[in-house]
């Protein structure tokens, strides 16, 4: 053994929040980076993601707390400090299961490490003057929606606004709150190789709290499970992790074997070869995106899948149509890069790094991508328009716009009925346009997801 201390949960947890504050690392990816270089064991690894992703979610509420306990107020501090500050806070107020003495003691010898004896005895005398008050957490009794909202479920006000305008008052909290709950895990059943039922029920022998999705005909929700692409059946090609709005896109687009088909931005591949599995492998699923690194992804899971059908292209998706002949395409999927704001519960810092401006700017790309996508559709196929936001302006209104300019387009009412019951009974489709379906992250505890299908006129 070597004399040097191995990093505990909190300190691999606040390098993460630094790279992810002063870098702008994607806490995703950062978080599986530290997590396999750490070597924690599994209830540390634990700690690690619920810290990160707390303390990010959390921030807007926490510094208000602290800017009543820090003398100079947080502008202040060196910014690892009020990370550690921030992180701590979120133990002794979201984390029962933490004592507040034992987030305390760490959080001054961490202060001890990396600052002078001046910072470790600040934060020392902060936490502990939190720790007696806390009758003084407390938020301010707010009559403006947008303040109350977004001081209490930790959001920036332009967000918040936007959506008590799109959706009211209440479904805009319920959208803030589910975005500050934890991911659902699911996976997709490759029906190529096995059914869903005979799956959960090796799940459940297995141990794992598994439950048919109700959401999506190839999904399953698997509570407890660790991390489900660790896992042989996975590597056996028996199940893809994705979110289950994710797989409705697949579904809704209900392709048929032979067909030929397009995923214009396809990386890292999970739709492409749904797609592939719902067509019985039979024709051909164009897989592209811009992304020469990102090509790998899809191809590996393609191989991982023992798919056929897949073929991928690598190119920027607005110039498809100099590759594919008009026209030539049965369906033509364009999943949008978009901004992002269906999936904050994955990645809780797009509440911090996004403004009105990126949508405007997003908005803008999807409009010539979904142009040039709709070339390549034979009259009477499908064109299906999906992204992982809930703004407006990059869906409803996109579509509108779209059809206003493209005018033998129109939306398609005839998805699969098993879709339309699930979304019906849950009061999802009321009030939308038949052809389009705007799922928020509190519907079903998946992530929020645009999806429109428009049927070119034959």
């Amino acid at each position: 053994m070597s004399g040097r201390r191995a990093n505990t949960a909190r300190e691999v947890a606040l390098n993460v929040l630094i790279r992810i504050e002063c870098e702008g690392a994607y806490s995703n990816l950062e978080l599986n980076r530290a997590l396999k270089e750490s070597g924690l064991n599994r209830a540390d690894a634990g700690l690690v993601t619920e810290l990160v992703y707390g303390t990010i979610q959390r921030k807007a509420t926490l510094d208000y707390w602290l800017d009543g306990f820090v003398a100079k107020g947080t502008a202040k501090l060196q910014t690892w400090v009020l990370l550690l500050l921030r992180m701590s806070l979120y133990q002794m107020v979201y984390l029962d299961r933490v004592p507040a003495h034992a987030a305390v003691h760490e959080a001054v010898q961490i202060a001890k490490q990396r600052g002078h004896q001046g910072i470790s005895g600040m934060v020392n005398g902060v936490l502990r003057n939190i720790d007696r008050s806390r009758d003084r957490l407390t938020l301010p009794e707010e009559k403006d929606d947008v303040k109350r909202i977004a001081l209490k479920h930790s959001y920036p006000e332009w967000m918040v606004r936007r959506w008590l305008e799109a959706y009211g008052v209440e479904e805009a909290e319920a959208i803030c709150a589910a975005g500050n709950e934890p991911p659902r895990p699911s996976i997709r059943v490759n029906r190529m190789r096995s059914g869903r039922d005979a799956v959960v029920d090796r799940l459940r022998q297995a141990g794992y709290a598994a439950m048919p999705s109700p959401l999506s005909p190839a999904g399953i929700v698997v509570q407890g499970g660790g991390n489900l692409a660790d896992h042989e059946a996975f590597r056996a090609g028996d199940w893809t992790v994705q979110d289950e709005s994710s797989m409705l896109v697949a579904e809704v687009a209900a392709p048929k074997p032979g067909m030929q088909v397009l995923d214009c931005c396809a990386a890292p591949g999970g739709k492409s070869t749904h797609l592939a599995e719902i067509m019985e492998d039979e024709g051909t699923v164009w897989s592209n995106d811009i992304h020469p690194h990102k090509e790998e992804l899809i191809k590996d899971q393609v191989e991982r899948l023992g798919l056929r059908a897949v073929r991928t292209t690598v190119m920027d998706a607005e110039d498809l149509p100099q590759r594919h002949a008009p026209g030539s395409m049965d369906l033509v999927l364009l999943d949008a890069p978009c901004s992002g704001l269906g999936v904050i519960r994955r990645k809780p810092e797009i509440k911090w790094t996004k403004d009105p401006a990126d949508v405007a700017a997003i908005a803008a790309v999807q409009n010539k991508l979904l142009d040039a996508a709709a070339v390549l559709v034979r009259p009477g196929g499908l064109l299906v328009y999906s992204t992982c936001t809930i703004e407006r302006e990059e869906n409803e209104q996109q579509i509108e716009r779209f059809l206003d300019r493209n005018r033998q387009f129109e939306l398609d009412r005839d998805w699969p009925e098993a879709i339309l019951d699930v979304l019906t009974t849950a009061g999802v489709l009321a009030g939308e346009p038949a052809g389009m379906v705007q799922l928020l992250p509190h519907h079903f505890g998946s992530d929020g997801f645009f999806i429109a299908r428009m049927r070119r006129r034959g």
